[in-house]
This record gives C-alpha cells, structure tokens and sequence, in this order.
C-alpha cells in the first residue's frame, strides 16, 4: 500500500468513526425520549387519565381542545365510558382537563419520538452515513414503534366500552414493547460505542444476555401488577398477608389465570421475580469474577448488582407506601436504568460492531476532504 492509499485508509476509517459518533448520540438522545415516554405513560396510569380520550386520532389529535366548546365536547365523550360512569361520576371540567393533559402528553410524547427516531434515520441512511450492517437493526426497531402505537390504542380501547380501567394483559404487553424498543435502541448505541477491553468468554456473555431477558420478565410483570393495581394491597414487607407463603394465591379457576388475573398471586410472583433477579445478579458477579476477574466486564457486574439491590429497595419502599406517585416513577423509571445497563453490559462482553470496509462514497468524500 502506498503512503497515499494508507493515508486515504485512515482517513476513510475517521469518517467512519465519526458517522458512528454522530448516529451513537442521535441513539442516546432517542433512549432520553423513550425514558421520558415511560415515565409519562406510568403517571398517566397512576393518575388514572389513560382513558380520558376516548378517540385515536394519530394526526388531528396533536391539537387539544382550544375552546370551552371543545372541552364540553371532549367531556362529553368521556361521560359515554363506563370508567365515567362508574368511577368518576360527576367529575367537574377542570377535574377532568387534568387527567385530559396526562393522557394527551404522553400521545403527543410517543408522536415525538416517532419523528427524532424516523427523521434523522431518514437523514443518515440518505446521506450515506449509515452501515448496511445497521439498518435492518434500525428497520426493526422502527417498526416496532408502529407496532406500540397500535398496541397502545388496542389497550385503551379495552377500557372504553365493558372495563371502568385498561386489561392488564394489554398493559404489560405495552410497557413491554416498549422496553423492548429501549433496550434495542441501547443495544444498537453501545454497540457503536468504541470499548476499553475485548470480547468477553462465551460463558459470560451468554450469561449478560439472560439477565437482559430476566430484567425483561421482571417488567413485565411489574405491568400485570400496575394493570391490577395489585401494589395497593398487602402493603407489608417481607411478609405477605401476614406470611411468607400467603393463602388464596389459588383462589380463581383455572389455576392458570391466578398468575394474570389475581392481584395477590401477580404481587407475590413480582416479588418472588425481584428476589430471583437479585440472586441472578449476586451470581453473575461471582460467575463473571472467576471467568473475568480484574476486567472491566466484571466490575459492570458489581454495579449491575447495587443497581438491582437500589431498584429492589425502592420496590419495596413503593409497596410499604401504598404506591405514592413519586416513589412509583423513581421505581419505574430505576427499572429502566437496570435495563439499559443489562444492555449495555450484555454488548460490552461481544465487544463493538466490527468496522466495516469503506464505501466508495466514504473514499470520494475522503478524497474531496484531503484535496480541500
């Protein structure tokens, strides 16, 4: 190679790096995104406002109501639902334009990300600043997007005509899509992110993956314990109703449907999932210090671990509490920093996305930069 064609190389191998850079934080600020879209639809629960738009309406709907008549109309709409009927029979105009603005804001908030992810993809792969390796990955996690806001308005429509609230069964499966859509996002962005060490062994990282999934599980079933409201009952700790092992854990037929349906057993197996998930954690450590010990990989493990044990502390704190609104979102939101952890130290054990060969817009664009 000559001297020429190794500058030309190192020069192709910087534009390749700083295209990474630039995609890495547009990936970071669309997670900031994603956490404020959790956060907000977690108030909207806890607040009671989900089913105050009784109405999808992906494009008008950006627009509140703007007059008195509009509200009244809004209003109206709310009183056909038996959420109304039942629950909040009588609630005033300004009662009702509080839980309106929750509900509202957290539409408007998954409208937002739908642009800051599409719009600077769009941009990226026109510009040619985007691996091919990634845009199947990107692809995917767009589509996922689409799918969330299907499945968003599927879970309020189960509230709008037999149910006074939202199925649980669609709760959870919404927070975990978009879990799911966070933790391939921080995937996708740690995996662009350059790494102080190599690979890991086969071991840990199959390991790593497994506690992405575990914290996954866990979520999913915090979802059926918000969808039941079952964090308002048994607000003791560690015991349960007065015991370990609480009676009437089995108390509905088939005995299936008490893991979904009833309050007491979807608490005690979200409890019963914390505690596995902990002991996961002080494993991984002792796994990851024997196999890794003084590397970077397993001091992430040590701090997985506080992490888990801080989410559990302040689970706990929420239950104790009967789920105030603040605690609860520290929790919910902990969750997430558990998560994007867990992702982050799954990817680092595999090491970066390898660099791929330059492109020959990558070398033009070089060689316009060096004759400049």
């Amino acid at each position: 190679m000559t001297a020429s064609s190794a500058e030309r190389a190192d020069v192709s191998q910087e534009t390749l790096l700083r295209n990474r850079k630039f995609v890495r934080f547009w990936l970071y600020f669309v997670l900031l995104t994603l956490f404020a879209l959790v956060i907000v639809g977690g108030a909207t629960r806890l607040t009671e406002s989900g089913l105050s738009i009784t109405e999808w309406k992906p494009i008008h709907g950006v627009i509140p109501p703007l007059s008195e008549a509009e509200w009244q109309e809004e209003l109206e709409k709310y009183r056909q639902i038996p959420e109304y009927q039942q629950v909040n029979k009588g609630m005033s105009l300004d009662a009702f334009k509080t839980i309106f603005w929750w509900e509202w804001a957290h539409r408007l908030l998954a409208r937002g990300v739908g642009f800051v992810f599409a719009l600077p993809l769009a941009f990226f792969w026109l510009t040619g600043r985007l691996e091919n390796s990634l845009k199947p990955k990107l692809l995917g996690i767009l589509a996922l997007g689409g799918l969330q806001g299907a499945v968003g308005w599927w879970m309020v429509a189960s509230g709008l005509v037999d149910r006074v609230d939202v199925s649980q069964y669609r709760l959870a499966t919404h927070l975990t899509i978009a879990c799911l859509i966070f933790a391939a996002t921080a995937l996708v962005a740690r995996g662009l992110a350059p790494h102080t060490t190599g690979k890991a062994d086969e071991s840990v990282r199959r390991f790593a993956g497994w506690m992405v999934i575990a914290v996954l599980f866990q979520i999913y079933l915090g979802g059926l314990v918000a969808g039941l409201r079952a964090g308002m009952t048994y607000n003791t700790w560690p015991l349960m109703d007065g015991a370990l092992f609480p009676g009437g854990l089995f108390a509905q037929t088939p005995a299936w449907i008490n893991f979904f349906e009833n309050p007491k057993m979807v608490q005690f197996v979200h409890r019963l999932g914390a505690y596995a998930l902990l002991i996961l954690a002080v494993w991984q450590i002792v796994f990851v210090m024997r196999r890794e010990p003084g590397t970077p990989h397993a001091r992430r493990t040590i701090l997985f671990g506080v992490l888990v044990m801080a989410q559990a502390t302040v689970g706990i704190m929420t239950l104790i509490m009967v789920v105030p609104i603040d605690v609860a979102l520290t929790h919910q939101g902990m969750a997430l920093g558990v998560l994007f952890f867990a992702c982050a130290h799954w990817r680092a054990t595999k090491g970066p996305y390898p660099l791929p060969e330059p492109s020959r817009h990558s070398r033009d664009e070089d060689e316009v930069y060096a004759a400049v």
